[in-house]
């Protein structure tokens, strides 16, 4: 990959610099069917076919080039303020962007095509816009168009394509925190038939809380255009960054108030703390416990504890370093005038490794079991001190993984008039294969140690305590000088193929209706090649490889109603069907497992105005991932009849609520994007847990953003100056785990205000972006047991020139 990556970069440097002429006004707008479109009111994700949204029966929500520039963002990460629904996954370790949809995962795709999954706290890319020219969002399950698909549903990032007219480019963007970059976009005609397109970018950051950020990557593409009918486009793409991790953010310190009578930390003494009366938990004196509870902030057991600009994070945890190649031919064939092929085949290549620290829990008071601070779920007390804001059961996780992915999709759409109605059937056949390569290793503190049968102790973490998390003290030397394990070691390959129909009809010109159906087949192999015994001594050996599969039918139906041109109303019912488990490992005790299912339920409102300037939707939805197992709390190993099952397998996690999206491009003065969800994100996974029908973690009720562009010639300025201010809410998002004491836990609430000004000539941009206008101290992510800090006000500035 190195290799290749010097060649594109010389191949970008000598195509920059050719003859230049000035950069279209106008940026088309393109689908995966390379048909023109105007983003506000078309879109071709839902169907495949590039259509009205007003008569589109499904969610779909779009984000078009100049929001993205004027709010001046880079990544998936920063754009979601844009679009109901979207928000970080509860569980966010850190890596990659790990987004959900309505509550639920989320597919990523480049122009339909597998752009990775969220993987949970394993291996993720963060992706960049650097050659993004719009995103658009598909809500709820569509197995049937885009093969196996996330319950949440997809984002699709829609890539530039090469241009038969000049268009180059150069851009230079300063921040804080050492934070710079410098791109180049060039796009020209080779011959007539032939036509590129090259996009490069190089950014380094120090980040905020020494969060750096270092990212190299170049897209090339070359169009060919064989007649009116006929054109052939081959891509591809290189990225390579390395991404600082923090698992842990700011944690929440366990204090279980049910614990203490329900007493709130800033009400309880030293005297409420009491000991174990049986002596099975840690004995403190009384001068301990007065020290304990005086360490106690009010919100400690509810809300992260604030460290400032400080964090958890270790010199031995290291970047998560990214390499992805992508290469994907799309080749576009209009047969007749009325009948089109399509056929996408990609390859994608992503490694990723990384050390990351995680645990790191400060345990303050609870009683688990009838037993009070049972050992280590304790503070730590050494030799008779007592360490208040220790940080126990430290784990350091090493971690190298290889996704190799192959994708093809046929697209066969034949349009056609039957009893004057129009019409369009589509007939489509998918094939995916993904190939994941897998090891961690895994050091511990002192708090872990592994039993055998005899019940002797056989190993015992050497990494030190953190003595202080305020102010720690970090081990000396390097990960492998603490004797890691091998703790995860396998291969998965996960394999699906489908074929699917789907018919559109426009029936006159207030109905539309949508059927879809396809069949699907998923195959889930596992090869296990072994770890180390003192951490598993039942999974030290490799083990042959073991296979499941499952198979059955999906479907999207829908219907719009339009009564007059300026509203519509549709509803929509679709069933999706994905791979169970990813990254979950087959036993070979058990038969084809049934493989988990989504479905999605919306009744939608839109509304145009202002002459088809303005574009708004309100959905009330009910989305849900459903067949998932759970274990059946009867069932012993070994033990059990055959009659008693192992799992059960109706488990779900489900989301309702109602999403408001509405862009307007009104006049050459006034934009506005405003979007906001109010939504009930619950988990129903496990009816035999304590935690069953509670909140999806890090799903917030509200969350509420809008963005603001006002235009004007001030100052006698030979063109407008575009001044922007956008503010967002996020509502609190649920940390919960009873498991771990902290039933109630959440992340707060924050709202910020961001502006812009941007000045623009015929050659030549300046923007200013000035995020976190007053400065608000907040949490811009749920972690695991915590918060992670957002940006304070931070200043970006841009500089483009086209030649």
């Amino acid at each position: 990959m190195t290799a290749f990556n010097y060649s594109l970069l010389s191949l970008a440097c000598l195509s920059t610099f050719s003859a230049y002429s000035n950069e279209l006004n106008d940026v088309e707008r393109i689908t995966v069917y390379d048909k023109q479109n105007r983003v506000v009111l078309d879109s071709g994700l839902a169907t495949k076919s590039t259509m009205s949204l007003m008569e589109t029966p499904a969610p779909v929500v779009i984000v078009d080039q100049e929001l993205i520039r004027s709010q001046g963002v880079a990544n998936l990460q920063d754009l979601v303020r844009n679009i109901s629904g979207v928000s970080q996954a509860g569980n966010n370790y850190g890596i990659g962007d790990n987004l959900v949809i309505r509550g639920l995962g989320a597919n990523y795709t480049y122009d339909g095509m597998y752009g990775g999954a969220g993987l949970g706290n394993t291996f993720n890319p963060t992706r960049s816009l650097t050659n993004v020219e719009s995103v658009e969002v598909l809500k709820g399950p569509a197995t049937g168009l885009y093969g196996m698909g996330s319950a949440g549903g997809v984002i699709n990032l829609i890539e530039k394509k090469p241009q038969f007219t000049p268009h180059h480019t150069i851009k230079t963007k300063l921040g804080q925190w050492d934070s710079y970059s410098f791109a180049i976009d060039s796009s020209n005609a080779i011959t007539d038939d032939l036509a590129y397109r090259i996009n490069a970018k190089t950014s380094r950051s120090d980040g905020y809380r020494d969060l750096k950020d270092d990212r190299d990557e170049i897209y090339t593409s070359l169009k060919y255009v064989f007649n009116e009918q006929q054109n052939l486009m081959l891509s591809a793409a290189y990225i390579k960054d390395a991404i600082a991790v923090d698992s842990i953010g700011h944690p929440i310190r366990i204090y279980n108030a049910k614990s203490v009578n329900n007493k709130t930390a800033d009400q309880v003494t030293g005297a409420d703390l009491v000991n174990d009366p049986t002596a099975s938990g840690l004995q403190l004196s009384a001068a301990q416990r007065e020290q304990l509870a005086n360490s106690l902030a009010d919100n400690d057991g509810l809300t992260p504890y604030k460290f400032g600009h400080r964090g958890i994070i270790s010199p031995m945890a290291k970047d998560n370093k990214g390499e992805e190649l992508r290469f994907k031919l799309t080749h576009n064939y209009y047969l007749t005038d009325n009948l089109f092929l399509n056929q996408q085949l990609q390859y994608r290549n992503y490694e990723s490794s990384f050390a990351r620290q995680t645990g790191a829990y400060n345990y303050v008071y609870w009683q688990r079991g009838g037993v009070i601070n049972a050992e280590p779920r304790a503070p730590l007390v050494i030799d008779e001190t007592l360490y208040p804001f220790a940080a126990r059961r430290q784990e350091y996780r090493q971690v190298a993984a290889d996704e190799k992915s192959w994708q093809y999709f046929a697209d066969l759409r034949y349009d056609f008039s039957l009893g004057g109605i129009e019409n369009e059937l589509l007939v489509n056949a998918n094939y995916e294969d993904r190939d994941i390569r897998f090891t961690q290793y895994s050091i511990w503190d002192k708090d872990y140690v592994i039993k055998n049968k005899n019940g002797d102790i056989t190993y015992q973490g050497s990494l030190p305590y953190l003595l202080d998390m305020r102010t720690p003290i970090w081990p000396e030397g390097q990960f492998t000088d603490y004797d890691p394990f091998k703790t995860s070691n396998y291969n998965k390959k996960v394999q699906a193929w489908g074929v699917g129909a789907q018919h559109v009809a426009y029936i006159n010109d207030a109905f539309t209706t949508r059927v879809g159906v396809a069949y699907n087949r998923i195959k889930q192999s596992y090869e296990h090649f072994g770890v180390d015994p003192r951490y598993r001594a039942s999974a030290a050996e490799p083990t042959p490889e073991v296979d499941t599969s499952d198979s059955g039918l999906t479907y999207n139906l829908g219907a719009t109603y339009q009564p007059t041109e300026n509203l519509s109303f549709f509803i929509n019912h679709s069933k999706g069907r994905t791979a169970y488990s990813v990254l979950g490992s087959v036993t070979g005790n058990e038969a084809d497992r049934d493989d988990a299912e989504s479905i999605s339920n919306d009744l939608g409102m839109r509304f145009k105005a202002f002459d088809d300037q303005l574009l708004a939707s309100l959905i009330i939805f009910d989305s849900a991932r459903t067949n998932l197992a759970y274990s059946n709390p009867e069932y012993e190993a070994g033990v059990s009849a055959s009659t008693v099952s192992k799992n059960f397998f109706d488990g779900e996690e489900q989301t309702t609520g109602v999403e408001l999206d509405l862009n307007a491009d009104l006049n050459e003065q006034w934009k506005i994007n405003i979007n906001g969800v109010y939504q009930d994100a619950r988990d129903k996974k496990n009816p035999n847990s304590n935690t069953f029908d509670s909140r999806q973690k890090g799903v917030p009720y509200v969350t509420a953003s809008t963005w603001l562009t006002y235009s004007a010639n001030w100052f006698s300025l030979a063109e407008p100056l575009k001044v922007s201010a956008g503010v967002q809410h996020v509502d609190d998002r649920s940390t919960n785990s009873s498991a771990f004491g902290i039933p109630h836990g959440y992340v707060p609430s924050y709202t910020v205000y961001d502006v812009a000004v941007s000045y623009q000539t015929s050659h030549w941009q300046v923007q200013l972006n000035l995020n976190n206008l007053f400065n608000k101290s907040y949490y811009s992510k749920a972690m695991f047991l915590g918060g992670m800090p957002g940006e304070e006000r931070n200043a970006k500035l841009t500089f483009s020139y086209t030649l």
